[in-house]
């Protein structure tokens, strides 16, 4: 590779890293118009590698293209939230009750630590961070899964969620209040060695009241069927 190949790929890596953080912060909301110059000039970069760029991002369904109009920030299909919701709260729940017998007294101190910071950012709630920490706390709970396929689905939602660039929390802000004393409630189900089954349901039912208060905000959405327990 030519020294001028490698500099564009890297300037092009540079600018996809940069315009994908600002997708995902919600710097650059839903129908953002995307102006390669502009973007361009503030990287100090050559519209090219920013063109580069946003190929990749919208190969991933991050960026929409249109013609007479260009490149805008793709909008958030809330049905696709939904049907990922429905399967994480499954597939999680299951995770979190496979993974409780190896959670060590370490594991639930750093998922109450998490926990903790999450209750402080609630005073002047920031929506992308409290989502952020959210799934660092529920990462603890199901990364020591001992069925790699459930858990390969369990990676698989969160970050389709993260392509949905969805924070619920940011249309329903007062639910982040029940989410972290739910998360609490989850934690001491796990110190005190209860069963499987009582463990699966209460993260179901974290998830699924998440679900229920977003659907709330959106009651054009297909409502989800009843959870089988």
């Amino acid at each position: 590779m030519s020294e001028d190949a490698a500099a564009s790929g890297s300037k092009s890596e540079r600018a996809y890293s940069v315009i994908k953080a600002h997708i995902l912060e919600g710097d650059y909301s839903p129908g953002y118009r995307l102006v390669l110059a502009k973007i361009g000039e503030e990287l100090g970069v050559s519209a090219v590698p920013v063109r580069e760029a946003i190929r990749r991002l919208e190969a991933e369904g991050l960026v929409t293209f249109e013609r007479n109009v260009g490149a805008t920030v793709a909008s958030i299909d809330p049905v696709q939230y939904l049907y990922t919701m429905q399967t994480l709260s499954i597939v999680e729940g299951a995770a979190t009750a496979l993974s409780a017998p190896l959670i060590g007294a370490a594991d639930v101190a750093r998922a109450r630590e998490v926990n903790e910071r999450m209750r402080e950012c609630l005073e002047h709630f920031d929506p992308v961070r409290f989502t952020r920490l959210n799934q660092d706390f529920h990462s603890v709970l199901f990364e020591h899964c001992p069925n790699p396929h459930i858990l390969d689905l369990v990676h698989r939602g969160w970050n389709r969620l993260g392509s949905l660039r969805s924070s619920t929390f940011r249309f329903v802000p007062g639910r982040a209040h029940e989410s972290v004393e739910e998360h609490e409630a989850i934690l001491r189900l796990i110190e005190t060695g209860a069963d499987a089954d009582s463990i699966e349901k209460a993260a179901r039912r974290h998830r699924s009241a998440t679900l229920d208060a977003y659907l709330a905000q959106a009651p054009s959405l297909p409502q989800p069927t009843p959870a089988l327990h």
